[in-house]
């Protein structure tokens, strides 16, 4: 079974549009979705209309949260410091997968495990299957 943790934008992204593609990720079988309230803020915060925030809050009830510990990434890993907690997060949720679509900071790691997480986009998780 695959848990995914899922970065603020592909909240932001599954939210934003009432028929967004990235809602399959709700609906896919043998898979425990979750996410850090640290994400969803990030997410909601962002979501300019009371219509997306509810969407974002009805997604968010399927959702498990997890929460940063105290750390840094692992070695040669370098990120902006505002990602270092979506990282450790997945790391704390034991995550099998981060969904991101954050090219600029996280796609350098994109393909890759880190402390058993793997790093990958919506699309590149969605052709896996």
């Amino acid at each position: 079974m695959d848990r995914l943790f899922l970065d603020a934008n592909v909240l932001f992204s599954a939210a934003y549009r009432s028929r967004a593609g990235l809602l399959k990720l709700w609906n896919l079988p043998n898979i425990e979705i979750c996410t850090s309230r640290y994400a969803l803020e990030e997410a909601r915060v962002n979501l300019s209309e009371e219509e997306q925030r509810r969407r974002l809050k009805n997604l968010s009830a399927k959702l498990r949260f997890v929460e940063a510990g105290a750390g840094k990434p692992p070695a040669g890993i370098i990120l902006p410091e505002k990602d270092v907690p979506i990282l450790l997060a997945a790391i704390e949720a034991r995550a099998t997968h981060l969904i991101t679509g954050d090219v600029r900071h996280f796609g350098p790691h994109f393909g890759r495990h880190v402390a058993g997480v793997l790093i990958c986009s919506p699309g590149d998780y969605f052709r896996k299957l």
